[in-house]
């Protein structure tokens, strides 16, 4: 089981994992471990139901395991399962009720589901009566919903909540303090603060990058920055390597992910038809993002370059719930 778990967490070598699961499955044929790490690698491999039902076994096998069940919620979450992705978080909630961090994902669904940010206020509002420091493993999640409603004054408080230097994001999309300044001034049009911010965190994103240069996620994130400065040509270029770096055919999980930002790196940089392009991609793609949700493109400033187009908002509109 050891040597699975390196191959997936510290190699990346989905395919090595499965076959060593496979070995170990002979020895070891009700072990949990063996269906929630069997679940990870599917999910990766696009096989997005199948990854579900192992997670959902390991959980059978292990009913308290309160990280598996956020995995099976995220594995909704892909799949625009809302209210399932609800009903997988309150059996977390069940085991370990004063989690923040799982309050505040139960309550953000709403937000990315329908465009409703009212659950995440009232949520975020009941954490913070319980004193100043209790935010602080939802601060991303207040974040975003303080940007959903174009607070300023909130998104501020978020980001001191934040901390110095975190990171924040989807995922593997890692960002850093000095990007979300960066995105609260684009949002009020303060361009001298904007800047300021995005050239602090280029600084920080081009360290990282130059640690993993073969990482796509992480050149994806600096493409963004890059077309938040203005350096149209190269924040394209970068985007482009970020997906060929990250094929499809190796990650679905990582390679969803970084088409989906990418058309906000095309967006930003001012290439409109790119970035209408990479979104009816990246909105196809198997595993489906929150920033590629209807209450994101709705309400996020990361679309805001988008916004009045008609393209665009048949996106949106094609992902509005259905139900009355």
């Amino acid at each position: 089981m050891a040597r699975a778990q390196y191959l997936y967490f510290g190699l990346r070598d989905y395919a090595g994992a499965l076959a060593e699961l496979n070995t170990v499955r002979r020895a070891l044929p009700n072990d949990p471990r063996l269906f929630e790490l069997t679940g990870y690698i599917l999910r990766r491999r696009g096989q997005q139901e199948e990854g579900l039902r192992n997670l959902e076994r390991a959980v059978e096998l292990d009913p308290r395991n309160f990280y598996t069940l956020q995995q099976i919620a995220n594995s909704y979450d892909y799949l625009r399962r809302y209210a399932e992705e609800i009903a997988a978080l309150d059996r977390a909630l069940s085991i370990i009720p004063d989690n923040v961090e799982t309050q505040g994902n139960r309550a953000v669904v709403y937000l990315y589901w329908k465009g409703d940010t009212r659950p995440l206020r009232q949520t975020i509002d009941a954490i913070l009566a319980k004193g100043p420091g209790a935010i602080a493993p939802a601060a991303d999640i207040w974040f975003d919903c303080a940007l959903a409603e174009r607070d300023a004054v909130a998104a501020e408080r978020a980001l001191v909540a934040l901390g110095d230097n975190p990171v924040w994001g989807d995922g593997p999309i890692l960002l850093s303090h000095s990007f979300g300044e960066g995105l609260l001034a684009r949002m009020t049009k303060d361009e001298g603060r904007a800047r300021r911010a995005f050239e602090a965190a280029r600084a920080e994103q081009e360290k990282i990058v130059q640690a993993q240069p073969e990482y796509g996620p992480t050149l994806c994130v600096l493409a963004m920055i890059d077309a938040a400065l203005g350096r149209k040509e190269l924040a394209l270029e970068e985007g482009r390597r970020a997906i060929a770096l990250t094929p499809m055919a190796k990650d679905v999980w990582n390679a969803s992910l970084i088409l989906q930002y990418f058309a906000i790196t095309a967006a930003w940089a001012g290439d409109k038809e790119l970035a209408l392009q990479q979104l009816e991609t990246g909105v196809r793609a198997p595993c489906a993002y929150a920033i590629v949700s209807y209450g994101a493109l709705k309400l996020l400033p990361y679309w805001d370059p988008l916004r009045g187009d008609p393209r665009f908002e048949k996106i949106v509109e094609s992902l509005a719930p259905k139900e009355k």
